[in-house]
């Protein structure tokens, strides 16, 4: 009897070892009563990940964090190995797999499986190695996110201190007395532009009539216009071949005939300027010009002593009388003939 008590015991005790372990596994993600696979990654760090976190597809726990082991002596991107198991069996995961640690919700980590649209390149195996990486949290992408925000805001609100600062400084009586000067100023403005508004109406009425005037004075002038119309046309069109005329004209024979008069003008001033010709003797000998002074002061002498005593050269008689006049020397024959040819016809 008393060996039946203590075997009762110890079965008591290994159930309850049994039901402790069942307890620890579970806890530690570990289903001693489901059929797991095991699969390994490696990552540059942990991500803040724990034993016993959910592995996921598409949103749906498949499995658990199994095991996290440091590596030092492995590479910089692979000094963390993770063990996850998968509850299923039946559960594949293709090559091209991707294990990424992440967040499930704002408050858990776990392991997101990302599984490629191309499948036909084959399986891993239980036990073989898939690429792993560590994705950015929320809370790190939100801080990302506000961290320039928050910087901007720091700066505005400098900004603002030093503005509202500066009022505070320049709002003090004299610039309350200031405004107050300013919105009278304005005030007597808007009076000033109310009274330019009335005396613009009242202008506008009494020069309404003046107007009226002349939109009558310029509908008549429109309506002579269209009753001359036809001699405006006519005008128009005389002008028009007047401006033909011109058109027409033959400019370049008159421009050669112009040149042609030059050139024959320039030529006789360089028969000039070389001393050839008789008009270049009228302008360069003095002597020419001493006897044509000479002959003009005889002729002059000529003149006078013709109107004082025309007795001389005119014979008339008077009652049968005749007046010989006064003979005249060989030599004054001579100088009065030389005068009378000299004399243009």
């Amino acid at each position: 009897m008393k060996f039946a008590k203590e075997l009762k015991v110890g079965l008591i005790a290994i159930v309850c070892i049994i039901i402790l372990v069942i307890g620890v596994n579970f806890l530690k993600g570990i289903n001693l009563f489901a059929s797991e696979t095991d699969y390994q990654s490696y990552f540059p760090n942990s991500g803040m990940l724990s034993v016993s976190n959910n592995v996921t597809l598409n949103g749906v726990i498949v499995g658990k964090v199994k095991n996290i082991v440091y590596v030092p002596q492995n590479s910089i991107d692979r000094r963390v190995k993770i063990t996850f198991t998968l509850d299923n069996k039946n559960i594949l995961l293709p090559k091209g797999t991707i294990v990424e640690i992440g967040s499930l919700d704002l408050f858990s980590k776990g392991i997101l499986i990302q599984i490629p649209l191309d499948i036909s390149k084959g399986n891993y195996k239980p036990g073989q190695t898939i690429p792993g990486r560590v994705s950015v949290d929320i809370l790190s992408q939100v801080k990302s996110y506000a961290d320039p925000i928050s910087q901007k805001l720091q700066g505005m609100m400098v900004s603002v201190d030093k503005m509202i600062t500066s009022f505070s400084s320049f709002w003090d009586t004299s610039a309350t007395t200031q405004i107050e000067g300013s919105l009278n100023r304005l005030k007597l403005t808007i009076e000033k532009f109310g009274n330019v508004a009335n005396e613009i109406q009242g202008f506008v009425a009494s020069e309404k009539l003046q107007f009226s005037r002349i939109m009558t004075n310029v509908e008549g002038i429109t309506e002579n216009l269209r009753k001359n119309n036809d001699q405006i046309t006519a005008i128009l069109g005389n002008a028009e071949k007047i401006t033909d005329d011109f058109v027409t004209t033959d400019y370049k024979t008159v421009v050669l005939n112009a040149n042609i008069a030059l050139e024959k003008f320039n030529l006789i001033l360089e028969n000039i300027d070389n001393g050839n010709g008789t008009l270049w003797k009228l302008i360069n000998d003095d002597k020419l010009y001493k006897d044509l002074v000479e002959t003009n002061n005889e002729l002059q002498n000529l003149v006078t002593d013709i109107r004082i005593n025309p007795e001389r050269y005119i014979n008339f008689s008077l009652i049968g009388r005749k007046n010989k006049g006064v003979v005249l020397t060989p030599e004054e024959e001579i100088k009065l003939i030389n005068l009378l040819d000299s004399i243009p016809d």
